[in-house]
């Protein structure tokens, strides 16, 4: 057992990241919240599949995209970051991660308590004065298949800041 905090958030605060602009491929729909982890083992899934015909390979783990905030359903995009070319194919979309400004924070603990790491991040945020974009990300990476404890598993949170105006 190392000395390191188990209690999810309590770990490092939300930190200022700049990203590169990365390719991905992804399935996006609009799903209820409820219905979000069959959809993203279909996703995950089907990207992989779409890749591997192509010759491409991920780049790094899963993630998910939301577009604007959650409500009873959400605007998602899963899949992988990848290297090599890949064209939209198989309901499978060639797409981009964008190039941003962005605050990110390792979120350690089941996916239901999220909301602590995005609570923290707005916090951040509003602290900082900066304006969060109406998109933001998720890196999933535990798999939970190999770590079935919930309470391991991490998840990377990007929330990138909205681009100045004026």
């Amino acid at each position: 057992m190392n000395s390191s905090s188990t209690n999810g958030d309590a770990g490092l605060p939300p930190r200022k990241v700049h990203l590169a602009e990365q390719p991905v491929a992804v399935v996006r729909e609009h799903v209820r919240m409820d219905a979000l982890p069959d959809f993203f083992g279909r996703a995950f899934g089907s990207v992989m599949a779409a890749a591997q015909r192509q010759g491409a390979t991920p780049a790094g783990p899963p993630f998910a995209r939301y577009h604007g905030m959650p409500g009873e359903t959400v605007d998602v995009e899963a899949g992988f970051p990848i290297t090599g070319t890949f064209t939209t194919a198989d309901g499978v979309q060639a797409g981009t991660l964008p190039e941003a400004d962005a605050l990110e924070a390792i979120h350690t603990g089941p996916y239901d308590t999220l909301q602590q790491t995005y609570g923290a991040i707005q916090q951040q945020m509003r602290a900082d004065g900066l304006t969060p974009a109406d998109s933001m990300w998720e890196y999933y990476l535990s798999n939970p298949e190999k770590e079935p404890d919930p309470a391991t598993w991490q998840t990377r949170v990007i929330w990138p800041v909205a681009a100045r105006t004026g």
